[in-house]
């Protein structure tokens, strides 16, 4: 018998680029729905816009939900959803210790970020005994014969922990949020993440969002959120000390 397909989502929220003016944080989500789990996700989504007052198929986008309660319901309900987990990977920009593991271009910082991310949704598949597919959300400049090379890329690195038995061996797609919306879902994910890092222009960050979404964050037995369904990157003393309500006692 077959192994069951997961089908995961992914997008991404704040700047690749190291520049002055660019976000501190760059983060990758991906929303993994459970073979047989694409019916819900639909429903999820028309019950979100329903809550958030939109109209039947609109696209839900977390820079247009503009208010605190409609986003913390968007989190809410997001993270609510049994058939489907969450997995996050942060890049701290600023917090790399020099020399030490800085993405050079933005292109590089995109896939690095990837992997990390492809990594964790193929242990999740090889853990539960499925298949990967995979779907990026559309970036400008960065086209499908990009993710080919870099797919055969990692295939042929030796530090590489995909677990390419548990990964469709066609490889991902790229599509956009507006045609394939459980793509929305997965914007959703990282923007409200992204809530809890990248801190707005009063110096604060809002960490709401990401506490509702935690009960669907991908955790590997006993192992630390921030190695699986949060993965940090630097995980270092400068980035510990930068996000000090994130770590051993998370979530509480």
């Amino acid at each position: 018998m077959a192994a069951p397909f997961f089908d995961a989502f992914v997008d991404e929220s704040g700047q690749r680029a190291k520049t002055a003016k660019s976000s501190d944080h760059f983060l990758m989500s991906a929303v993994v729905i459970e073979p047989g789990g694409l019916t819900a996700a639909t429903q999820l989504l028309a019950d979100m816009r329903h809550d958030l007052g939109r109209r039947p198929g609109d696209e839900l986008h977390w820079k247009n939900i503009k208010t605190h309660d409609q986003r913390v319901r968007a989190a809410q309900m997001l993270g609510a959803a049994p058939f489907l987990r969450i997995c996050t990977v942060v890049v701290c920009k600023r917090d790399f210790d020099p020399g030490k593991g800085s993405i050079p271009d933005d292109d590089f910082a995109y896939m690095f970020t990837f992997r990390f991310l492809l990594e964790r949704m193929s242990w999740l598949c090889r853990e539960s005994g499925g298949i990967l597919r995979y779907t990026l959300a559309m970036i400008g400049g960065f086209r499908l014969s990009q993710l080919r090379h870099y797919e055969a890329v990692l295939k042929g690195l030796t530090d590489c922990t995909v677990h390419w038995a548990a990964v469709d061996s066609k490889g991902g797609s790229i599509d956009q949020p507006n045609r394939l919306e459980y793509l929305q879902l997965a914007d959703i994910a990282a923007s409200a993440t992204a809530q809890a890092f990248e801190p707005n222009r009063f110096g604060n960050v809002e960490t709401r969002y990401l506490e509702l979404l935690e009960p669907r964050l991908y955790r590997y037995k006993t192992s630390p959120v921030t190695s699986y369904g949060l993965k940090m990157h630097p995980w270092n003393a400068k980035s510990r000390a930068a996000h000090p309500w994130l770590g051993a006692n998370w979530p509480k």
